[in-house]
Order: C-alpha cells, then sequence, then structure tokens
C-alpha cells in the first residue's frame, strides 16, 4: 500500500481521472448557488444536479472534483458526533467522479477498483464490495469482469444501496467499496459483516448509478413506477479523510497530515505534553474541526450571525470557544488556530492566503463577543445565586 501526503492523495485522484478523459472542475462554493433547498454544499453531486436532471448542459460528459463539503443539519447532521467519533467531521472533502450520459457502471467500476488497487495500491485482500440486491450487472462486473471474489461481495437491500434524489425523480442501485479494519476474522465472514454494517468495515466509496426516473412514490422499492433514464449517469464520493487515513495506517481520521497540524498548533497554544493532549483529545479534535468549517465558511463570504449558515458558522466559532475553556483558554486564540488551517490546507484552496486576514479577524471578533457574553452570563448567575444564599435561611439540611 503506497504511503501517501494527504496532497497527494487529493491529487492522485484528480490525475487519475484527467488520464480517463474527465474534465477536473474546481470545488464549489459551500454556499449553494442555485439550490434553496440545501443549507450548505453537502456532496460532489450538488454542483451538477441540474445536469442529472437535464435542466443544465456542460461542454463535457465526464468530470471530477474535490468538492468542500458542510454536513451540519437535517439527516446529514454529524455536529454532535464531532470528537468522540474519530471519522465524523462538519467539513470535510469529497472526492468524485461524475458521468452525464457517457460511461455507465463498468467503466465507473473499473475506474474505481483500478484506482484504489493500482494508484494507491490499497491490496483486494483488505477490501469489501457491496451492490444493490437485485442488480445482476453490478454483481457480475465485480465477480466476473474484474475478478473479485464472490465472497467480497454482498447484495444489500434499499437502505444502503439505492440511492434517490427525493421520492420521485432520478434514482438508481449504488455499490460501495469498504475497507476491512479486522481480516483475521477471515474471507467467509465478509458478507455477513457487510449486511450487519459492523464496524469491520469503514465505508469509502460509493458509486451511484443514476440509472431510473422515479415516477411516483415506491417505499417499498419494487421498481413498477421506475422507468429507464434515456440518459443514464453515474456519480461517485470518495472520502478524503477516510482514504489518507487508510493509506497513512491511522486508527483515526484527526492522526492524519489533515488534522495532526491543527492539533499541534492547539498544543503549541496550551503547552500539554502529548500525554495530556491524548487524555483530552476530544477537545482538541473539536476544536481542530470547528476551525477548518469556520475557516472554510468565511473564505467563501459566510459571516457569524444569527440565522441560516451565519448561524452554524457562529455556532462553530463558538463551540470550538467552549471546548477551549476545557484546555484552559481564557483569552482568544482560535485565530491562531485558524492560521494552521490555513497553512494545511492552502495548496489545494490558494485563496485562503488572500483571505487569511479577513478570516482571522471574523473570527477573532466572534471570539471576543462570545467571551463577553459568558462573563455577563456567569456575573449575573453569580449574582443570582449570592441573593439566594443572603434571603435563604439556614435549615441544617446538606
Amino acid at each position: 500500500m503506497k504511503k501517501m501526503t494527504s496532497a497527494e492523495v487529493r491529487q492522485a485522484f484528480l490525475d487519475y481521472f484527467e488520464e480517463m478523459h474527465h474534465k477536473r472542475v474546481p470545488s464549489s462554493s459551500l454556499v449553494p448557488g442555485n439550490d434553496p433547498t440545501l443549507l450548505f454544499t453537502n456532496a460532489g453531486m450538488n454542483q451538477f444536479k441540474d445536469v442529472f436532471l437535464g435542466l443544465d448542459k456542460r461542454p463535457y460528459s465526464r468530470a471530477t472534483t474535490a468538492q468542500k463539503c458542510m454536513r451540519v443539519s437535517g439527516k446529514h447532521n454529524d455536529l454532535e458526533n464531532v470528537g468522540p467519533s474519530p471519522r465524523h467531521h462538519t467539513f470535510f472533502e469529497m472526492l468524485g467522479n461524475f458521468s452525464f450520459g457517457d460511461y455507465f457502471k463498468r467503466d465507473a467500476i473499473r475506474f474505481a477498483y483500478d484506482l484504489m488497487t493500482k494508484v494507491y495500491e490499497i491490496p483486494v485482500q483488505r477490501l469489501g464490495f457491496t451492490v444493490y440486491e437485485s442488480d445482476e450487472e453490478a454483481y457480475s462486473i465485480w465477480t466476473e469482469d474484474i475478478g473479485v471474489d464472490p465472497r467480497r461481495v454482498a447484495r444489500l437491500g434499499p437502505k444502503t444501496n439505492f440511492w434517490q434524489m427525493a421520492e420521485t425523480g432520478p434514482c438508481g442501485p449504488t455499490s460501495e467499496i469498504h475497507w476491512d479494519l479486522r481480516p483475521e476474522e477471515g474471507i467467509d465472514a465478509i458478507i455477513p459483516a457487510l449486511q450487519a454494517e459492523s464496524d469491520r468495515f469503514l465505508e469509502l466509496w460509493n458509486l451511484v448509478f443514476m440509472q431510473f426516473n422515479r415516477l411516483q412514490p415506491d417505499p417499498d422499492h419494487t421498481g413498477q413506477w421506475d422507468e429507464p433514464l434515456p440518459a443514464p449517469g453515474v456519480d461517485t464520493g470518495l472520502g478524503l479523510e477516510r482514504v489518507v487515513s487508510v493509506l497513512q495506517d491511522k486508527q483515526a481520521n484527526y492522526e492524519t497530515d489533515l488534522f495532526m497540524p491543527i492539533i499541534r498548533r492547539v498544543q503549541e497554544l496550551t503547552g500539554q505534553t502529548d500525554a495530556v493532549r491524548d487524555a483530552n483529545i476530544v477537545p482538541y479534535r473539536v476544536i481542530a474541526d470547528h476551525m477548518r468549517a469556520a475557516t472554510f465558511l468565511i473564505s467563501d463570504g459566510v459571516r457569524p450571525g444569527a440565522t441560516g449558515r451565519d448561524y452554524v458558522c457562529r455556532m462553530v466559532i463558538r463551540r470550538a470557544v467552549r471546548f477551549g475553556t476545557k484546555l484552559g483558554f481564557e483569552e482568544p486564540f482560535l485565530a491562531d488556530v485558524a492560521d494552521a488551517v490555513i497553512d494545511t490546507m492552502a495548496v489545494a484552496y490558494p485563496e485562503l492566503l488572500d483571505k487569511r486576514e479577513a478570516i482571522r479577524r471574523t473570527i477573532t471578533n466572534e471570539e471576543i463577543r462570545f467571551r463577553r457574553a459568558m462573563d455577563r452570563a456567569l456575573d449575573e448567575l453569580y449574582g443570582m445565586i449570592d441573593e439566594l444564599r443572603a434571603t435563604r435561611e439556614p435549615s441544617g439540611e446538606l
């Protein structure tokens, strides 16, 4: 398995698909341009939604992106898992390749398999695969054309392996590639583990085959109202943070070079030892994650405020402040952490360098406002406690 930096992983993905005649398209903003249904861009396909719906036409039929994403609302709300979980984030990057009426399942599966096993050199012995339970074509491609041992390919139901944009409209089966965390449990236990959604496997890549137009809701997925699309498409998503953790042989995304420079910056500011840092790792993770989110939100024009996207920006900054108090921070410190985010990510997103001062200033101003609000609230609380103590008669009770 090839050892790669996160920058090399991202670049290798984009280079590979450019060699496969895909147009490299820049990441869209975290603020969706023409989609009022979304608070933030939360998947690589968002910027191509109108293309898949036939409402937009591009001068290319294949595309590849490294897309900035935020998931902090609705069914994609990972906020409370950030910190305790080794792999949940508010801000993350999704690597993707897309076909707009060009190639379909066979090439999509071949591209994914070759990139994983030849470019990243991940051994197939550490991979598991899933397909939709009735998708004979995808199953045959994996087991016959690619030559994957059938004991590594699980057929799963619509909960995990069928995608739809809404109750009606474009939809289709999916195929997933998973990393095997415990290969010692044996090949015969792979399918049962995938069926049980066991923590033996870490999902890395989801291949969505937009094959049908669903004419009316079909909660039982009978398929009776699914018409074949005249130009089926492919939408894939490979989580950068997850595949980097695999290639860098780390147990948590936060241990990779996407996060450790940020965590080390926090540690420099606290002066804590590695042992103390590791004993307080949740606050470190939350601060690192939330400063990545705030930095990119501000870079894309979002400012801390009371409603909508602005509120999310305010919330992640203030949560980072609160977790900072657990590490002993009593003065503004987050701008220095944001610097580490910019230094880490500027190669892929050079606009961060141009906006460094605005990012630092915005974060610091919000941090100061929040600290003042906390001080006022504590003063009021202590005043109320003093009043209660002065008026309460001793009872002798504990």
